[in-house]
C-alpha cells in the first residue's frame, strides 16, 4: 500500500483520532456530588460573579477550537465541512501531542461570513483560543478580522500566520548561510491568497523591504491599480512592486534572491531559477508537488531549497509554529496573538539551530522535535507581556 491507501485503512480502524477523556474519577456518591450535582453549583456561582474564573474552574484555559467551513482543505479545495473533519481531528491530535493543548474540531455548515462569525463568537466563551483552518481566501481575511474584533480570546488563522512564522524563521537562517540581509534582498512570491499575503506581510514586519518585493498570482505580477485584484491583493500591491513591474512569474524571478511559492505544482522551470541572483534561496511549498522539485532547483543554481514535504531537507511545516504559539498564548491568557508575538515566534524558531550547525540542508528544526513548542511558547509569552496583551 502507498501512504494514502494505508492512511485510509488506518482511519477506518481508528474511527477518529481524538476522544474526550475524563480528568476526574467517579467511584461513589461523594465523587458524583463533587463533580456534578449538588456540588457543581458552587463553581457555577463563582463564575457568575467573575467570568474570568472560568479559566480556573473549567478546562477553558487549555481548550482551543479548531474551526473550518471545509472550503480550502489541504490541496483538495472546497470539499465541505464533514470531509474536512479528518484534517481538523489531525490538527487537534498535533496540538495535544506537541504542546499538551486540548483542541476540539468544529466544522461549520456555512460559507456565509456573517453566519460563521456569529457562530464562532457565540461559542467563544467555551474556549481559550480559536484556530481557524482551511477557510478559502479572501473570506478568511474578513472572518479573522471580525472575530478578532468580537472575541476576547486569541484568534489565529494557521494557514496564514503559522505558515508565515515558519517561512520567516527558515529565511532568517538561510540568509545567515548565504551571507545576505533581509532588508537588502529581492523577494518574489508565487501565490497571493491567504498564505502568500500573510508571508509577505510577516517578512515585511521582520525587516524585508516591500519595495523590493514582487507578488504574483495566476494572472502575473500584482501591480497597484489593477482592477482584477481583490481587496487584500490590492492592499499588498499598493506597498510592493515599487517599479510597477508587469509580467509573468518568470519576469518576477529575474534577479530575485528569494523565491517563496505557495501556489501550484510545476510552474517554475530550471531556466527561471537560473535567472535568479547568485546564492538564491528557493522555497517551493505547493503540496504535495512543489512549484519545482528540489533536485531541479539545485541543478539550476539554487543554493538553498526548502519545501513543505518531509521527504526532502528543510521541511517548512506549520507544526513548528501553532502548538507553541497557542501554548504561550494560553499560558499567559493573552487577549490576542499580535504581530510582536508572531515576530518573536519566528526568531525563537530560528534560534533552535545553532549558527555553527547551520548549513544548506539544515536551516529549520525538525517538525517532529518536541523541544520546539516550549521555546516558541516562552518567546510568545515574553512578547505578550511586553506588549500588554497578557492577562496573567
Amino acid at each position: 500500500m502507498n501512504i494514502r491507501e494505508e492512511s485510509l485503512k488506518k482511519h477506518y480502524e481508528w474511527n477518529g483520532k481524538i476522544e474526550v477523556v475524563s480528568r476526574v474519577s467517579v467511584e461513589d456518591r461523594h465523587d458524583l456530588s463533587l463533580a456534578y450535582t449538588p456540588g457543581v453549583a458552587e463553581p457555577c456561582l463563582a463564575i457568575k460573579e467573575d467570568v474570568n474564573r472560568s479559566y480556573e474552574l473549567t478546562r477553558r484555559k487549555n481548550l482551543v477550537a479548531v474551526i473550518t467551513d471545509g472550503t480550502a482543505v489541504l490541496g483538495l479545495g472546497d470539499i465541505g465541512p464533514e470531509a474536512g473533519m479528518p484534517v481538523m481531528e489531525g490538527k487537534c491530535l498535533l496540538f495535544k501531542e506537541f504542546a499538551d493543548v486540548d483542541a476540539f474540531p468544529l466544522c461549520i455548515r456555512s460559507k456565509d461570513v456573517d453566519e460563521i462569525v456569529r457562530t464562532v463568537s457565540l461559542l467563544a466563551g467555551s474556549f481559550g483560543g480559536i484556530n481557524l483552518e482551511d477557510i478559502s481566501a479572501p473570506r478568511c481575511f474578513e472572518i479573522e478580522r471580525r472575530l478578532k474584533e468580537t472575541c476576547d480570546i486569541p484568534v489565529f488563522h494557521d494557514d496564514q500566520h503559522g505558515t508565515a512564522i515558519v517561512v520567516a524563521a527558515a529565511v532568517l537562517n538561510a540568509l545567515k548561510v548565504v551571507g545576505k540581509k533581509l532588508s537588502d534582498i529581492r523577494i518574489t512570491m508565487s501565490g497571493a491568497g491567504a498564505a502568500g499575503i500573510s508571508i509577505a506581510k510577516h517578512l515585511i514586519n521582520m525587516g524585508a523591504d516591500p519595495k523590493k518585493m514582487l507578488m504574483c498570482d495566476i494572472h502575473g505580477i500584482l501591480c497597484d491599480g489593477d482592477p482584477v485584484l481583490n481587496p487584500a491583493q490590492a492592499a499588498m500591491a499598493s506597498i510592493t512592486n515599487a517599479g510597477h513591474v508587469k509580467g509573468t512569474l518568470a519576469d518576477a524571478l529575474k534577479g530575485a534572491d528569494l523565491f517563496v511559492g505557495v501556489s501550484a505544482p510545476g510552474i517554475v522551470s530550471e531556466e527561471m531559477i537560473a535567472s535568479m541572483a547568485k546564492d538564491a534561496i528557493v522555497f517551493p511549498m505547493a503540496n504535495p508537488t512543489p512549484e519545482i522539485m528540489p533536485d531541479l532547483a539545485k541543478k539550476a543554481g539554487a543554493r538553498i531549497v526548502g519545501t513543505g514535504r518531509s521527504d526532502f531537507p528543510n521541511q517548512i511545516n506549520n507544526l513548528l509554529a501553532f502548538p507553541g504559539i497557542f501554548r504561550g498564548a494560553l499560558d499567559c491568557r493573552a487577549s490576542c496573538i499580535n504581530e510582536e508575538m508572531k515576530v518573536a515566534a519566528s526568531f525563537a524558531l530560528a534560534s533552535l539551530i545553532p549558527e555553527e550547525e547551520l548549513g544548506e540542508e539544515n536551516i529549520i528544526a525538525s517538525a517532529l522535535d518536541k523541544k520546539v513548542a516550549p521555546v516558541v511558547a516562552e518567546a510568545v509569552i515574553k512578547a505578550a507581556k511586553e506588549t500588554g496583551v497578557a492577562r496573567i
